[in-house]
């Protein structure tokens, strides 16, 4: 596989309002590594996602889903718990929050046993999420082992959020797995000032590096995104917004290309500006899954050939 993805899909009810307000949801397929998983196969990766699903109708529609998409749904199998879910209403600015509802979830119980017979140590890439860690002590055994075993690149978002876990864990987690990576992808200031007490791009990148991390993607939304590398350090612009409906999904859309990228052997810096352009082109459709780049849309918005494409 070009590009493996662990973590849990989710089904999403996301509202063209606020949650306080919205009574009209719009069912789709969405969560972080499915996000992630379905921008990857976009952008012209064989693509994996390695999961548990529910034994309900849920998990049976995501994995018709996913393989719409281009996902390779083999390691995406059933077991115990049901299928989880999440509400989002839409938000422009990006400062919404989600409502989950995926306690005890069948991808909470995933495990590194789990991952036997799985591509996750022979992926060129291997995109791994604190959100998966942040599921249950399994779950985060299982993102530590995969890392360990990757015997490609691996891409790490620590992703926080504070309704899956505290920041002494996910900064635990963070800490764990760095060394481990090609490339770990922080927003700032939302990762990082929880997890690295900071709210500074250079001093974010300067202390996940000191993690381990040979490389650093600090997202910084419309200002683009500081890629330090130790040898380089710049800020790589955003690409401006076509339409923007809705921010759900954007920085999975970004991992997702730039884990594309990586896998046909493009340079760090032209798979960062690749996924730039991805998260911009994922800002018209509503919800995680709902606008998706491919490859031809994402050179052309950035105006030239990306190498590796």
């Amino acid at each position: 596989m070009d590009v493996v993805v662990m973590g849990e899909p989710l089904v999403e009810f996301s509202a063209d309002r606020a949650l306080t307000e919205a009574e009209t949801f719009r069912l789709s397929f969405s969560g972080d590594a499915l996000n992630v998983a379905v921008a990857a196969a976009s952008a012209g990766a064989r693509t994996a996602l390695v999961t548990l699903l529910g034994e309900d109708e849920f998990g049976a529609r995501l994995i018709r889903f996913a393989g719409s998409r281009g996902v390779d749904t083999r390691w995406m199998t059933s077991g115990p718990g049901s299928t989880g879910a999440y509400a989002v209403g839409a938000d422009p600015s990006g400062t919404r929050a989600f409502a989950y509802m995926r306690h005890g979830s069948a991808a909470s119980r995933l495990s590194a046993a789990d991952l036997t017979g799985s591509p996750v140590a022979t992926a060129r890439v291997l995109v791994l999420s604190g959100i998966t860690a942040a599921l249950s002590d399994s779950c985060d055994s299982a993102v530590r082992t995969a890392a360990r075993a990757a015997t490609g690149l691996v891409v790490y978002d620590p992703n926080y959020r504070s309704r899956l876990t505290g920041p002494e864990a996910a900064t635990a987690t963070l800490a764990a797995v760095a060394p481990h990576t090609a490339l770990l992808k922080i927003s700032a200031p939302g990762d990082s000032l929880a997890l690295l007490g900071t709210a500074d791009p250079a001093e974010t990148a300067r202390r996940v590096r000191q993690l381990g991390a040979p490389a650093v993607a600090v997202t910084l939304g419309a200002d683009g995104v500081l890629l330090d590398t130790g040898d380089f350090a710049d800020v790589v612009p955003a690409v401006p917004a076509p339409v923007i409906v809705d921010q759900t999904g954007a920085g999975d859309n970004f991992t997702g290309a730039l884990a594309a990228w990586l896998a046909r052997g493009a340079p760090l810096l032209d798979a960062v500006r690749a996924g730039t352009a991805a998260a911009s082109i994922s800002l018209a459709g509503q919800g995680g899954t709902g606008r998706v780049a491919d490859a031809r849309e994402i050179e052309s918005l950035l105006a030239e050939p990306v190498s590796g494409g």
